[in-house]
This record gives C-alpha cells, sequence and structure tokens, in this order.
C-alpha cells in the first residue's frame, strides 16, 4: 500500500516503505507528477517542540503496535483453540486477525526506525517485502469483509440455499482464494519498489512507477477495487441483512402475541410452552445445536441426539421461574448481536483507510499541492489511523462479543490451572463424612444419566 512519505522536519513515522529524506536535516521534499524528487527549504522549529512531537508519535506507534500484535495474538489462539467458536463467520474473522497481525509485525518497525534513523538501512529486499506485505494485509483485510458480510446476508436471508455450501471447508476456500488474489494483486509493488539515495549516506524505499500515467491508473484501480466497490457491497447486503432481522423480529413478536390471546380465550398450555414460530420462507433458522444466546447462525450443523436424560426432566420447575425468551426470538437477537458487531468492525476498518486512499489518489494526480497540504501533522495523523486499523478488532471484540470473552477466561484458565486445593485429613479420633443428601442426589443423577433414556 502506497502511503505519502513524512518529511524529515517533524521526524516523523509512517507506514509507507522508508523515509522521504533529501539529507539529514529537515528539508521537505516533494514528489513531482513524474516520480523526481525535489527539496524545499528547511522549516524552522523549536528543538523542544520537535523533541515532543517525536516522543508522542513514538509512544502512540508502539503502544499501537503492543495493541495489534497482543489482540491479534490473542484472537488466533482463542479462535484456534475453542471448539465453541469454529463457525464460518469467525473463520474469516480469524483470517483477518493475521492480516492484521502482519501489518503490524511487517510493516510498523521496517517504516519506524528509518524514520528515526534518517535512512533506510535495511536493503532492497526488506524494502520490496514491505511494500508487498502491506499491500497484501490491506486487500486481504478488504476482501475478507466482504466475504463476511456475504456470508452473513446468506446465512439470514437466504438460508436454505446456503445450507449446501455454509461450511467450514468452504470457508477455508474462500480465504486461501483471499489471500491468493491479493498476492497477486499486489505484485507491481515488489517490482516497482527500490531503494535509492537521496544524499550522502541517506537512503529511502520509494516507489518508482515508469510514468504519472501508471501511477495514476493504479491509484483509482486501488480505490475501486479495495474501496467503493467493497463498499457498495457491505452497505447493500448489511441492509438486506437489516431488514431481515427486523421483520424476523417483528413477525416473531406478532406470533407470540396471537399464541398468547388464543391461550388466554381458550385455555391450554401457558405462553413460550408451545413451539415457537417459524420464520416465513424458513427465514432466520439456526440448526447448530447451541441456544439462542451462544448461537449466530454462522455454522450449519445438524442436531444431535443426547443419549442422557436431561437435568430439567428430573426437577420440577421452581416457583417463580418464567417461561423464558422462546426459541426463534432468541436467535434472532443473537444474529443482531453478532451483525451490529460485524457492522462496527466494518466502519472503524473504512474509517481508518478512507483518508490513506484518499491521499494517495490526491498525491497520484497533484503531489506537489498533496506534500504542501499533508506534510508534518496531518500525514502523522493519517498514517496512525492506519495502522490503529490493526488494534481495533480485538477491542471489538472484547466489548461487544461475550462468547469471545468467555473463551478468552477458559484460554487464560486451560494455559494457567490453578493448583488444586487440599481438602483437610480427618483426625484420628473423627469419623469419615457422610455423603449429604446433595451427594446422593447426583449419585443418582449420574445413574440415571449414563444408563440413558432406556
Amino acid at each position: 500500500m502506497e502511503l505519502l512519505k513524512l518529511n524529515r522536519s517533524v521526524q516523523g513515522p509512517g507506514p509507507g516503505p522508508g523515509a522521504s529524506l533529501c539529507r539529514p536535516g529537515g528539508p521537505l521534499l516533494n514528489s513531482s507528477s513524474s516520480g523526481n524528487l525535489s527539496c524545499e527549504p528547511p522549516r524552522i522549529r523549536g528543538a523542544g517542540t520537535r523533541e515532543l512531537e517525536l516522543a508522542i508519535r513514538i509512544t502512540l506507534y508502539a503502544v499501537i503496535f503492543l495493541m495489534s500484535v497482543g489482540g491479534n495474538v490473542l484472537i488466533i489462539v482463542v479462535l484456534g483453540l475453542s471448539r465453541r467458536l469454529r463457525t464460518v463467520t469467525n473463520a474469516f474473522l480469524l483470517s483477518l486477525a493475521v492480516s492484521d497481525l502482519l501489518l503490524a509485525v511487517a510493516c510498523m518497525p521496517f517504516t519506524l526506525l528509518p524514520n528515526l534513523m534518517g535512512t533506510f538501512i535495511f536493503g532492497t529486499v526488506i524494502c520490496k517485502a514491505v511494500s508487498y506485505l502491506m499491500g497484501v494485509s490491506v486487500s486481504v483485510s478488504t476482501l475478507s469483509l466482504v466475504a463476511i458480510a456475504l456470508e452473513r446476508y446468506s446465512a439470514i436471508c437466504r438460508p436454505l440455499q446456503a445450507r449446501v455450501w455454509q461450511t467450514r471447508s468452504h470457508a477455508v476456500r474462500v480465504i486461501l482464494a483471499t489471500w491468493l488474489l491479493s498476492g497477486l494483486l499486489m505484485v507491481p509493488y515488489p517490482v516497482y519498489t527500490a531503494v535509492q539515495p537521496v544524499g550522502p549516506r541517506v537512503l529511502q524505499c520509494v516507489h518508482r512507477w515508469p510514468s504519472a500515467r501508471v501511477r495514476q491508473t493504479w491509484s483509482v484501480l486501488l480505490l475501486l477495487l479495495l474501496f467503493f466497490v467493497p463498499g457498495v457491497v457491505m452497505a447493500v447486503a448489511y441492509g438486506l441483512i437489516s431488514r431481515e432481522l427486523y421483520l424476523g423480529l417483528r413477525f416473531d413478536g406478532d406470533s407470540e402475541n396471537e399464541s398468547q390471546n388464543r391461550v388466554r380465550s381458550q385455555g391450554g398450555l401457558p405462553g413460550g410452552a408451545g413451539p415457537g414460530p417459524v420464520h416465513q420462507n424458513g427465514r432466520c433458522r439456526n440448526e447448530s445445536g447451541l441456544t439462542g444466546e451462544d448461537s449466530d447462525g454462522c455454522y450449519v450443523q445438524l442436531p444431535r441426539s443426547r443419549p442422557a436424560l436431561e437435568l430439567t426432566t428430573l426437577t420440577a420447575p421452581t416457583a417463580g421461574s418464567g417461561p423464558g425468551p422462546r426459541p426463534t426470538q432468541a436467535k434472532l437477537l443473537a444474529k443482531k448481536r453478532v451483525v451490529r458487531m460485524l457492522l462496527v468492525i466494518v466502519v472503524l476498518f473504512f474509517l481508518c483507510w478512507l483518508p490513506v486512499y484518499s491521499a494517495n489518489t490526491w498525491r497520484a494526480f497533484d503531489g506537489p499541492g498533496a506534500h504542501r497540504a499533508l506534510s508534518g501533522a496531518p500525514i502523522s495523523f493519517i498514517h496512525l489511523l492506519s495502522y490503529a486499523s490493526a488494534c481495533v478488532n480485538p477491542l471489538v471484540y472484547c466489548f461487544m462479543h461475550r462468547r469471545f470473552r468467555q473463551a478468552c477466561l477458559d484460554t487464560c484458565a486451560r494455559c494457567c490451572p490453578r493448583p488444586p486445593r487440599a481438602r483437610p485429613k480427618p483426625l484420628p479420633d473423627e469419623d469419615p463424612p457422610t455423603p449429604s443428601i446433595a451427594s446422593l442426589s447426583r449419585l443418582s443423577y449420574t445413574t440415571i444419566s449414563t444408563l440413558g433414556p432406556g
């Protein structure tokens, strides 16, 4: 991903490969439409201001880097170890976490250090690799969000057709296709990226396009393929999903009210005891075997028979316990929460990358004007915002995904098990403890459950 370079006068790190430097001291570099570089007089700024800006920038980069690496590693571990989270949607979220981790590990250090040191010291291979991997990471993230939107649309709005292909094996094939397509799309970056000297012992990693027309065509192509078209597809998909969920909830509420009125007028079972209503055309149906609170409707799986008796069949209902939420309504609400979380992820991703795409397009058609307007604090903010996209998803999962939070706790408990508590030994003159009524009840229930329903 080609990004605007920062000038040396503010010593700012940028997520583009390398730093645009003329000499260690501070002239502002402008890129003409042909890609040639020219120098302008340095800006006179106080040493205290530069040191303060440098300290703030390094601190922000360190925080974003640690949050990106730690958060995405946690997502990969949790989604990989938790069996309850192995759904089709979470498979795409796992690919998204890998691409964000790649962006943080393979790009951030190699763009921060050259700006701090005043020269690119890592050589041509690292220069090409950083430019290529950054483009692949952004492309994979965009295509993964598009795949999630289409998968959610199929699962919620076209469940009968989606039953055939909505499996984890199909999700793996789609994920591999997104990585392969992204890798092929970003091939021009390593081809047209090189390390060039701009002063005595000062090197920079830059994109050297054959002509201004090629550079403009490439910028517009990326803007269409990785921003506008995915944005339109996701907006339409989530709009239809929201409409379907609204109709499903309204249909379920009307059916529940009608059922309760019929029970009150004719007598019979209390409201909620009978089977819940089925949405028209079989919509919003989930067969994952999970409860409405746990299910996100992402994974089609046939229900399994349970050989053992449930505890609820052996105990009488306690006084004051209501009928609970209807299964269909609970599943619809669970899907609504998942869609809300995915919408937040999409909005944050595009908010983080919209300034970058806009700056690149502006730079392709008016390089000097873009540098004059964006050099300094604006481009520093754009760079930090683009890298912040790699650390926002873990925060969204922790705040909006109850099952993910529980899986994190379970994973931590599995990795750091507590030592078992030692039971106090009875005294020599003390009788061994007799089984209590609760122990006998558990023993009886275990025996019945082992025998099965008969």
